[in-house]
């Protein structure tokens, strides 16, 4: 695993590498140190979470003559909310930079009024730290200001709020008849034990002024504590979650990226996957070129190589890193070929090999031989079981027949999530698809019991989309599906198949071998363990039945300690990990919503 990079480039970073002025270093050390202060505060805010003697100090400097510095509440809530506005500031978010700008000027300001007209404040050293503290980190944001230049990501703010105000109701409701079925002080009003439940929603300990009301065991103030932390992540969630049932390729953006597969599709099995509708694109200067790609937790997260002329690549690329940089996200590229990594590479990404392609030539397969023996006798096991295969493109498929189709792969599929990203298309049957390939396998009573489709590669070649089948019919049904579009590829005038993604193939493979290092054996032990779950050895497997040609797969990312964000991300696009609630944008639809 290499970068390549141009002199230009080389140069570039040379540029970069000199050391800024002292304004610039001053901005920096600013910008970082609220980035710590935010950190500090967070971890403090633990720390009264779980020590009592601590917490009890922090909660009286909250009342009466004493006040703490900024976001200190011995609070789950604030504890989250400091470590949130700590993420969004080493991202240099404006609008965390905004916010913390505001309440924290607003605390300042505070501080000031009370300890001039209030004498009582002044007389307490503790509150002169506070204030100076607070005013250091006012300070400091507004001498980094100008390094606070990301634009923010896509939010729903009146959504939030609306989520804020209705989850403060229901947990002070539930905190409130927790607090009446659990409370050995007798008396105590329905405003004032929800008034207790929703302050306690926020900070870990009740104010004095109720602690001659309410007294309730240790557990009904943890779960009202754990409400408002769940709370503050829900409310997280609904501001920056993409509307429900967003289409992020718009119609006039589709059509040209249909025009660049015209001119270009052959180049890349994965070009057409461009298409689903959840993926975003941004085009070349020259409009020659494109990058299809889909945000996910601050992850731009491209798939498969640029579309349309390789001259124009770089151009694609320059501007998707350039969005990226302007929103502070993360830029990684998920199953690119070797050709487009060199491109990237070039662009300052390095390469992580993920697996191989398999890939079917038609003028070298054959059924011949001891090596496709396996695949040979389970064909032929279920072509005498009477099964047969229907080939035709989606335009030709009636309406009405399409619909009964998509409703027997929707039932056939392996959960509720649909799975698929770099190499799924994310709907079936759609009008717009029409030179899409349908296989549909039938028993010998003439019952529908499997379905293959395919997106168009190029003009004579096809890669695999949808495998769907009835678990109670005959094992070796993918297998013979495969086997008669092979031997029937003139009815689509086919050379070519790229069939299923192998995952870490190479680690299979060698892991195998006879003289094996432990290293690689123990690797290959741990995906198989994982295999269980995701399939990653058994693709390999089906894959391999056709001795196919292997091509390349790579991870493309700027740094190494970004992985594991990027594999995360990855893995919620191809819907291994999924949210609660999450919109559902990888199911299957007929037609353009």
């Amino acid at each position: 695993m290499s970068t390549v990079k141009t002199a230009s480039s080389a140069a570039s970073e040379a540029r970069s590498d000199q050391s800024p002025g002292p304004r610039a270093r001053w901005r920096r050390r600013a910008a970082t140190a609220t980035v710590w202060y935010l950190r500090l505060i967070a971890l403090v805010n633990l720390v009264a979470v779980l020590a009592v003697p601590f917490r009890e100090q922090v909660r009286t400097h909250n009342e009466g003559e004493y006040f703490t510095p900024y976001l200190v509440t011995a609070g789950l809530t604030t504890v989250l909310l400091s470590l949130f506005l700590a993420v969004a500031m080493r991202r240099r978010k404006r609008a965390a930079w905004i916010f913390n700008a505001g309440l924290s000027g607003l605390t300042f300001l505070a501080f000031l009024v009370l300890m001039v007209v209030g004498d009582r404040f002044a007389s307490h050293p503790l509150n002169y730290f506070s204030t100076v503290l607070t005013g250091l980190f006012l300070l400091a944001l507004v001498v980094g200001r100008k390094e606070f230049t990301s634009k923010g990501d896509a939010s729903n703010p009146k959504t939030a709020v609306a989520a804020g105000i209705g989850g403060l109701l229901l947990g002070g409701a539930v905190g409130s008849v927790l607090v009446q079925l659990t409370n050995t002080i007798p008396g105590d009003a329905f405003g004032v034990r929800f008034g207790y439940s929703v302050a306690r929603m926020v900070t870990v300990t009740p104010s004095e002024r109720v602690v001659d009301v309410i007294s309730v065991p240790t557990w009904v103030d943890a779960c009202i504590n754990v409400m408002g932390a769940v709370l503050f992540l829900a409310v997280v969630y609904v501001t920056f979650r993409s509307p429900r049932g967003q289409e992020l390729l718009t119609s006039e953006d589709e059509g040209r990226l249909r025009e660049l597969l015209d001119r270009q599709g052959e180049r890349d099995s994965l070009g057409y996957f461009a298409l689903r509708r959840d993926k975003a694109v941004i085009f070349s200067p020259s409009g020659k070129a494109a990058v299809a790609y889909r945000v996910l937790g601050g992850v731009s997260l491209a798939s498969g190589d640029p579309i349309g002329d390789p001259e124009a690549w770089p151009g694609a690329i320059d501007c998707w890193l350039a969005e990226a940089r302007e929103h502070a996200w993360v830029p990684a590229v998920m199953g690119a070929s070797e050709e487009a990594g060199v491109i990237y590479a070039r662009h300052g990404l390095d390469a992580l090999e993920l697996g191989d392609e398999a890939i079917v030539e038609l003028d070298e397969f054959s059924l011949d031989g001891r090596a496709m023996r396996v695949v040979r006798q389970a064909y032929n096991r279920v072509k005498r079981a009477g099964y047969t295969v229907r080939i035709r493109r989606h335009e030709d498929i009636p309406e009405a027949e399409m619909a009964a189709l998509v409703e027997k792969a929707d039932h056939w599929r392996d959960g509720a999530t649909e799975r698929g990203f770099s190499m799924a298309l994310g709907r079936l049957g759609d009008p717009d698809d029409g030179r899409c390939v349908m296989l549909e396998c039938s028993d010998g009573d003439g019952e529908l019991r499997a379905l293959l489709s395919f997106v168009p590669w190029g003009a004579d070649g096809l890669s695999l989309d949808l495998m769907r089948r009835d678990r109670d019919s005959e094992n070796g049904l993918m297998e013979f599906m495969v086997i008669e579009l092979l031997q029937r590829a003139e009815e689509v005038d086919l050379r070519r198949v790229s069939l299923n993604f192998a995952m870490f193939r190479s680690v299979f493979e060698r892991g195998s071998r006879l003289g094996a290092g432990p290293v690689l054996r123990l690797w290959r032990s741990t995906l198989g363990f994982f295999s269980r779950w995701w399939q990653i050895e058994s693709l390999y497997r089906a894959n391999a039945k056709y001795r196919p040609i292997w091509e390349p797969r790579y991870l493309l990312f700027q740094k190494s300690s970004e992985i594991p964000r990027i594999g995360i991300a990855s893995a919620r696009a191809e819907g291994f990990i999924t949210v609660p609630s999450l919109p559902a944008l990888f199911r299957r639809r007929h037609a353009r919503g």
